[in-house]
């Protein structure tokens, strides 16, 4: 009895000094000490358990398994080994036991809170949100002050589209918890969802305060700033975001869609390209840096990056879309003609396929389906400028003036940059006879497009029926100056010289 007692007294001492050693962070001493105990005292599931929790903590996930699992054989009521062990399981993807532990600790003890709100997790990582609401929902019944399964709520809210529900969660995990960085993050998410980009930009901002390190808000904060056009900011939070985090894919990706908005498509062009060295199955990177190689004028490795995106996610309706604006700009209308009706099919509401669909359709000669294309296309989208400005010249080609000069005018309306709209409502001016508009509208069209040939053609035209020979001149020298090899110009020059202008 006393040789008994004695093990028990060492057992007990490495045991308390592991614990010791355990809240100095010193694992390794915590570990040695607990084995220690297990040596004096193979039956002690205390140790079992505090020595998986130092395993837990050291990243070894199977040691930490092995000895929750012992403790539960040496005590099968244990309730804290076992959502412990449901927690490593769900670390180590194992959904449907980390889903039997937390069933099992919360059979045990029917009001644990935490263990409802991890069980709640693991059912939405499962694909049922429904059921994790209401594990959710339970663990805030059983403790009101879990500001952790309020935040927690709300993001499967916000994923089922619940915004009004998800942005109460988010308020009550922060009014619990003024300093939850994650709750600030989340609801900074469902304001930009909302469209509220400035109180977004507020919460995000807090979350950063609260947590300089934390990569996910410097990257929404600059994909916040790039809505509202502030690229310099944006890009500073993506740069700190890749700082902070070299592997972050998505910090990649918006900083590369942040370069091209700044024409920067060689810069754009390197950071695809290691968002897809860091994850080579990620379409949408093929799809950007397709974007940004056509953007260069690289129609080839443009058109090789739309076919790596379609052959990774065949159901990509946008980069059909994307490969048939190369495929048109090569001249190669059917196989453009292809990809958009496949855009067409994955995708029934992109109004941007039915647009240059149209195109093809017009340039082919089939102006019913041009129509009714970008008919659609605008019904889709009525804020397309360029949809409107199609239609437009097939109205104007069909002899509808009215038609297309009000589709012209809605273009400008919604584009006020839009040279080829002014272009084009020059044309239908100058058919009306209204010389003085046309000039007015093509002078407007160079402006915004210096290198536009056909508006200093027209408008020379224009001045020639205004009699300013000396001003029809001049723009058909400049129109010269941009196409050598204009024929209508060279013509035109030519009658002037002939009558003696």
């Amino acid at each position: 009895m006393k040789e008994t007692k004695g093990i028990a007294h060492n057992a007990e001492a490495y045991l308390n000094q592991g614990i010791a050693y355990f809240n100095k962070g010193d694992l390794g001493k915590a570990i040695a000490d607990w084995s220690e105990t297990i040596r004096f005292d193979s039956n002690d599931a205390v140790a079992y358990f505090n020595r998986g929790i130092a395993y837990f903590n050291k990243g070894d996930l199977d040691k930490a398994i092995a000895d929750y699992s012992e403790a539960i054989r040496l005590d099968p009521k244990y309730t804290e080994a076992y959502f412990n062990r449901g927690v490593v399981c769900f670390n180590k993807g194992g959904l449907d036991k980390a889903m039997a532990d937390f069933t099992e600790a919360i059979r045990l003890n029917p009001n644990y809170a935490l263990a409802y709100n991890n069980r709640a997790v693991v059912r939405f990582n499962k694909g049922d949100p429904d059921k994790a609401i209401a594990d959710y929902s339970e663990a805030i019944r059983l403790d009101p002050n879990l500001a952790l399964a309020y935040n927690n709520r709300g993001g499967v809210r916000f994923g089922k589209g619940e915004l009004d529900k998800s942005m109460a969660d988010y308020n009550e995990a922060i009014r619990l918890n003024p300093d939850y960085a994650d709750a600030r993050y989340n609801r900074g998410l469902a304001y930009f969802k909302k469209g509220d980009i400035d109180r977004a930009l507020a919460d995000y901002s807090e979350a950063i305060r609260l947590n300089p390190n934390y990569t996910e808000a410097y990257n929404s904060r600059g994909f916040a700033y790039f809505s509202k056009g502030e690229l310099d900011k944006s890009m500073a939070d993506y740069n700190e975001a890749i700082r902070l985090d070299p592997n972050y894919v998505d910090a990649y990706i918006n900083r590369g869609v942040a370069y091209s908005k700044e024409r920067d498509h060689s810069r754009a062009v390197a950071d695809f390209t290691e968002a897809i060295r860091l994850n080579p199955r990620f379409a949408g990177a093929y799809n950007n840096r397709g974007l940004a190689y056509y953007k260069k004028g690289d129609i080839g490795r443009s058109l090789a990056d739309y076919g790596e995106a379609i052959r990774l996610g065949p159901h990509y309706a946008e980069a059909y879309l994307n490969r048939g604006i190369a495929y048109a700009k090569k001249g190669d209308y059917d196989k453009a003609l292809a990809d958009y009706s496949e855009a067409i099919r994955l995708g029934p509401s992109l109004a941007g396929a039915y647009k240059y669909r149209g195109n093809i359709y017009f340039h082919k000669g089939n102006r019913g389906k041009a129509m009714a294309d970008w008919n659609e296309a605008i019904r889709l989208d009525p804020n397309d400028a360029e949809a409107y400005n199609n239609r437009g010249v097939a109205y104007n080609d069909k002899g509808d003036r009215d038609k297309a000069m009000a589709d012209y005018n809605e273009a400008i309306r919604l584009d006020p940059n839009y040279a080829d709209a002014y272009y084009s409502r020059g044309l239908a001016y100058f058919n009306k006879g209204d010389i003085d508009n046309a000039v007015a509208d093509w002078s407007a069209a160079i402006r915004l497009d210096p290198i536009n040939v056909e508006a200093y053609n027209n408008r020379g035209a224009a001045y020639t029926e205004k009699g300013d020979f000396a001003r029809a001149r001049t723009d058909w020298e400049k129109a010269l100056q941009i196409d050598p090899t204009h024929a209508v110009v060279r013509k035109n020059l030519e009658v002037l010289r002939q009558m003696g202008r």
